[in-house]
């Protein structure tokens, strides 16, 4: 308890003077960091589509800085197997990697894009592949929308290891399945646009981009209602000193939070936090060797998840019947359902997945002329979970195909 006194008045000292003008956030400098393009090379892009996305990719390129001290850049195809056009220590020049990107061919056959994300983490980020150690890594993926294989969990690893994620669909896309791939906010990181109109969103692409790959800085990402992912450059060593984290909520209702983290740590995820509010982040790396000035950032949580409104039971036959409902709403889509239906007062459970995107299904298998409790239940990215039930009865005879709407009866969120 004494340490932690003192080391709340050391650091309310040093704060003080940091944001007094003794000692001043680190400077930005030019951007720098490996920038990885994932282009969808399949047969289910046209081959004029093909050229527009080269085009698209030489216009985001064509103004940064590239070299060994700024930003590198790699391509990859998506097809049947993940093909490498250049790796990051391939070029170390703007018109070289325009020069690449122009004579690019389309590889075609399927859309394993799961595939070449697993192969991007795998061999791409790795040193080999002339990636770098402690600076940002960044992903813009091109794609007309569809996968042949599940793109969700390699994308989180890559998101786990502090890759920030940018989606461009040509418009064919699933929103709810590419919002999740894409890093949180969804708005500021997938875009949803006509091949032929690439060119409108390049500067503001190309500007998120740069702003992601800035060196020296303390980021927040994957920004959820209930917390979010911090990285940072690593700035000292296992040996060389140890970094403190503080939290404080722009409310004042919830007290300040801080976490003292080992000197060769460069990431921290803060959870339970209170949904749409502010937050003062600030990193105070503690060095034996030199001094480190602090750096701070704000962050505002995304509002909290509302879960899935108003059920409908239709299509009521003696073995079946139709459940449906208005679909999870907020800046946190739902990554699906699932719909838990039991006999009242008592009996075997039934379970259905339903994928997110979707907002009814079908229950079989019933028995005539029972009453039955029936839940929707949303799942969101943050881990919570939203509940509604009501009550539905099977047909004992003829049937019916009238909807009706049931009073639903509310349970209380998860917390």
């Amino acid at each position: 308890m004494l340490f932690w006194t003192a080391l709340s008045l050391a650091l309310s000292l040093r704060l003080a003077l940091a944001r007094s003008g003794v000692e001043s956030s680190a400077t930005a400098s030019g951007p720098q960091g490996d920038l990885l393009f994932l282009l969808d090379s399949s047969a289910s892009v046209s081959h004029y589509e093909f050229s527009r996305v080269r085009e698209f990719v030489g216009q985001l390129v064509s103004a940064m800085p590239f070299g060994p001290g700024a930003v590198r850049a790699s391509l990859v195809h998506v097809g049947s197997r993940p093909h490498t056009e250049f790796t990051f220590d391939q070029y170390s020049s703007g018109q070289a990697v325009q020069d690449a990107v122009r004579v690019a061919s389309q590889r075609m056959g399927d859309t394993n894009t799961g595939l070449a994300l697993a192969y991007a983490k795998e061999q791409l980020f790795a040193e080999a592949a002339g990636a770098r150690l402690g600076v940002p890594k960044v992903l813009v993926w091109v794609t007309d929308g569809g996968s042949s294989d599940p793109v969700g969990p390699p994308m989180q690893d890559l998101k786990d290891l502090g890759v920030t994620v940018f989606i461009v669909s040509t418009g064919r896309g699933n929103l709810l399945e590419l919002s999740a791939a894409a890093s949180a906010p969804a708005e500021k990181h997938l875009h949803f646009v006509d091949v032929d109109d690439l060119h409108i969103i390049a500067p503001e692409l190309r500007d998120s981009i740069t702003d992601a790959m800035q060196p020296q800085q303390l980021r927040a990402s994957e920004i959820l209602s209930n917390g979010f992912r911090l990285s940072w450059p690593p700035l000292l060593t296992a040996d060389s000193g140890y970094y403190v984290l503080e939290l404080v909520p722009s409310d004042k209702l919830s007290a300040t939070r801080r976490q003292q983290l080992p000197g060769n740590a460069t990431s921290w995820i803060w959870t339970d936090l209170n949904p749409d509010t502010d937050y003062e982040v600030a990193l105070l790396p503690e060095s034996n060797v030199h001094p480190l000035r602090p750096q701070y950032v704000r962050v505002r949580t995304l509002q909290e998840e509302l879960g899935p409104e108003r059920i409908v039971i239709s299509h009521t036959r003696p073995r079946s019947l139709r459940v449906s409902w208005a679909p999870a709403l907020g800046p946190d889509s739902a990554l699906g359902y699932h719909i838990q239906l039991g006999p009242l007062p008592c009996g075997s459970l039934q379970r259905v997945e339903v994928p997110a995107g979707h907002n009814s299904t079908t229950i079989q298998g019933l028995t005539p002329g029972t009453l039955y409790l029936v839940t929707v239940t949303a799942a969101f990215r943050s881990g919570r979970e939203r509940a509604l039930s009501a009550k539905a009865c099977t047909a004992s005879g003829e049937r019916t195909r009238a909807p009706q709407t049931v009073r639903p009866e509310a349970r209380p969120p998860e917390p």
